[in-house]
């Protein structure tokens, strides 16, 4: 599928059906931890619940980390539509897939070493310790289909086809939930049976998507692709795994910052673990809703930039970011209005319900803090500036540290102060250079 290669007039319609579907699709990701939590609540055990939490921290450093193959794919895929056609973009998805097969084979060989070291950074102990050990060796099994699931979805996000990952990421969650609710109120499984339900949802998806993609125009191209032998040769490989070198680096640099969040956060006790693992969640929720205008501006940005089209690219980061800022005062305002609730019906006793409480104030603040994060990272990474991506990264997440030392007389505000102080710096760094790589990239004689 190759799409237009000029974009003559700005189509507000474009980004909304990229960005909607997106929205969906991530706040239905999101029902995996908040559908963990709330289930495990059930049970009344806050060291069962700290450990759904530390677990799923786990896997964010472990396999979120490795979304630079979604994310990379994404903005490749969709460069190549501009650039050189369907054939080229399906030779993006073979470069994507034999990485991942690769990376989760050394993550399962090294998984005696890697599991006890994150459970160990993260600061889990006694029998949060235990429980979170049970889940974790369930749900490590996983990473093959982990790894290939990301390079196939990005594959189809940077192919412009959000309805049918809409429709992939709705039903696994479904199938995870009631696994998930099944396992552990029906068959009395424990968190076991919270692992077993993402092992078996996370390999039928990963059935699903591929019978999906592998068919007709695709097919065909894979055919052409895999018949040259050249599609791994080190000049085909190289810009891919740059920018994926690039988009690894600045994401263990974030999951290093959100594992800090959960290990200061084991320091201050269970309550507080618990505690913040709710309004954590509640953050994840926050920003896989604003990262919908992140997937608008990978593809659309993406498209302008394969295209050479620097008048297109400008404006669609200005109508993009305007309506980023949009849906995030939205966010905000449900929040100030329910926030009660919501984090009572996920804590598991009411000390873990008035902590949260007692810091609700950042769900309110963080969609504005962000979203200009989210944009820019897209046009980045659509752009494939992917190195000052992982600078502007460092100097926040630089920022941030000093913050955390900083502010820690100030108790758990001060971690969730630092936090949202980290987002700030990270869009601002990103706004200040953004300028001069449009000028490098597109060159002067072009209109402004």
């Amino acid at each position: 599928m190759t799409v237009r290669a000029a974009s003559p007039t700005l189509d507000t319609r474009l980004i909304w059906a990229i960005a909607l579907p997106a929205m969906v699709t991530n706040v239905a990701t999101a029902l995996i931890g908040l559908g963990d939590m709330w289930i495990v609540g059930r049970l009344e055990d806050p060291a069962a619940q700290g450990a759904v939490d530390v677990g799923a921290r786990l896997f964010a450093v472990l396999f979120t980390v490795m979304n630079f193959l979604k994310t990379g794919t994404t903005g490749l895929v969709a460069q190549e539509g501009t650039r050189a056609g369907s054939e080229a973009q399906t030779a993006m998805l073979v470069r994507g897939m034999t990485v991942g097969v690769i990376i989760a084979a050394l993550l399962l060989a090294l998984k005696p070493l890697l599991l006890p070291a994150l459970l160990s950074l993260l600061g889990a102990q006694g029998h949060v310790l235990e429980a979170a050990r049970i889940y974790a060796d369930i749900r490590y099994w996983t990473a093959p289909g982990v790894m290939l699931n990301l390079a196939l979805i990005g594959f189809l996000v940077g192919r412009r086809q959000m309805t049918a990952v809409l429709l992939f990421e709705i039903a696994y969650n479904f199938l995870n939930i009631g696994l998930g609710l099944w396992f552990v109120l029906e068959l009395d499984m424990g968190i076991a049976g919270i692992g077993w339900s993402s092992f078996i949802a996370e390999y039928a998806k990963l059935a699903a998507v591929m019978l999906f993609v592998f068919r007709g125009e695709v097919a065909a191209d894979m055919i052409k692709v895999l018949s040259k032998l050249t599609f791994l040769n080190w000049r085909s490989m190289r810009p891919f795994l740059s920018v994926n070198r690039d988009l690894f680096l600045r994401t263990v640099v974030l999951m290093i910052a959100l594992a800090a969040l959960t290990r200061l956060s084991a320091e201050r006790g269970t309550v507080i673990l618990a505690a913040n693992g709710i309004l954590y969640q509640m953050f994840v929720l926050t920003a896989l809703l604003l990262d919908g205008f992140e997937n608008a501006a990978q593809v659309i940005n993406g498209e302008r930039f394969g295209a050479k089209d620097q008048d297109g690219f400008k404006k669609y980061i200005r109508a993009i970011m305007l309506r980023g800022f949009g849906i995030a005062a939205l966010v905000a305002a449900a929040f100030w209005a329910f926030y009660g609730p919501v984090l009572d019906s996920f804590a598991a006793t009411q000390a873990v319900a008035d902590a949260a409480r007692g810091n609700a104030i950042w769900l309110v603040i963080i969609p504005f803090a962000g979203v200009a994060g989210f944009v820019f990272d897209g046009v980045f990474v659509g752009a494939s500036w992917t190195r000052a991506l992982l600078g502007t990264m460092l100097g926040a997440a630089a920022v941030y540290a000093v913050a955390l030392w900083l502010t820690w007389p100030m108790g758990n505000s001060g971690l969730w102060f630092s936090f949202t102080l980290f987002l700030i710096a990270r869009a601002a760094l990103q706004a200040a250079i953004l300028p001069r790589l449009v000028r490098n990239s597109f060159g002067s004689s072009q209109a402004a």
